[in-house]
């Protein structure tokens, strides 16, 4: 278990994917954000 190691976050960090130990950032939806802001 290491960089290799897929199953892994060293290995996920090393591989630059992401899954179950790993996960991405939450993506925000920017086109709810553009409207609450012209709302204020």
């Amino acid at each position: 278990m290491g960089r290799g190691d897929k199953k892994t976050k060293k290995g996920k960090i090393f591989k630059g994917s992401f899954g179950k130990s790993r996960l991405a950032r939450p993506t925000q939806n920017k086109s709810v954000a553009v409207l609450k802001k012209a709302e204020a």
